[in-house]
Formats: C-alpha cells, sequence, structure tokens
C-alpha cells in the first residue's frame, strides 16, 4: 500500500496539482493585499471616505463606530465591507484566470496550425498496367517496361 501511494504521489500530475495549489494561494494573497490596501482606499474616498472594512450591521441592534468596537463588545455582525472586498478579490482572480486560459488557448491554437503542414506532393506514382510503385518522373516502368505518358 505505501509503494502504491509514493508511486501516485509521485506521478507528475498531483505534483503539478500541488505547485498549482500552493501558487495559487500566494497568487490569492497577493490579490487580497492589492485589493485592501491599494484598490479599496481610493474607492472609500471617492465615496465619501468609507472604510470598508468598518461596513457592518450589528445584530443586537446597538450601535458601535467601529467593528472592532463591536467585535470588543461580542456583538454579532454581519460583515457587508469584508465580503465587498472578498468578491472583488474573486473577481480579479477570476478575470486574471480568464486571461490566463485564453492565451494558453490561443497559443494551442496557433501551435496546431503550425503543426498542420500541408501535405507532401507526391514522389511515386502506380504504372497503369502492373500497378507497382514507381518514381513519379519515370518514363518507363522498370518492372513491366510500359511506356508512361
Amino acid at each position: 500500500m505505501l509503494q502504491d501511494f509514493k508511486k501516485f504521489v509521485m506521478r507528475g500530475n498531483v505534483i503539478d496539482l500541488a505547485v498549482g495549489i500552493i501558487i495559487g494561494g500566494a497568487f490569492g494573497k497577493i490579490v487580497s493585499s492589492f485589493v485592501n490596501e491599494i484598490l479599496m482606499p481610493p474607492i472609500g474616498m471617492l465615496l465619501g471616505k468609507v472604510d470598508f472594512k468598518n461596513l457592518f450591521v450589528s445584530l443586537d441592534g446597538n450601535k458601535y463606530v467601529t467593528l472592532a468596537d463591536a467585535q470588543a463588545a461580542g456583538a454579532a455582525t454581519i460583515n457587508y465591507g469584508s465580503f465587498i472586498g472578498t468578491v472583488i478579490d474573486f473577481v480579479i482572480i477570476a478575470f486574471v484566470i480568464f486571461i490566463m486560459i485564453r492565451t494558453l488557448n490561443r497559443a494551442k491554437e496557433r501551435l496546431e496550425k503550425k503543426q498542420e503542414a500541408p501535405a507532401a506532393a507526391p514522389t511515386t506514382k502506380q504504372c497503369p498496367h502492373c500497378f507497382t510503385d514507381i518514381n513519379i518522373k519515370a518514363t518507363r516502368c522498370p518492372n513491366c517496361t510500359s511506356e508512361l505518358k
């Protein structure tokens, strides 16, 4: 059983998948940082100095100035500002993946078109009398000595 597991893990697809997951996780962190630290502050400024991290609804009915105040008081909250940031993260990641897949598909199509070379011109022909293959430039069949046109 251990040998089967080693064989499974060492296959190229499993290793590629693991590398993809690790890189995807790192890419997700980069995009989250980009959205939270670079993209959302200017959007918040344009929308009237809104801090998306502090957009929440307190479920206990009390009013809190910040999300940290509500959490310190132990209030249950719906953090829709964080949700908006997560949705923007998702849209950016989905768009980047779309662009990557689209680019790979176009490159694959171009490569396939290059590989589809036109058929080579024939180098032999068939003798109409004895049906053997002979050189296309031959004027007489070497097998039956018939004259060819």
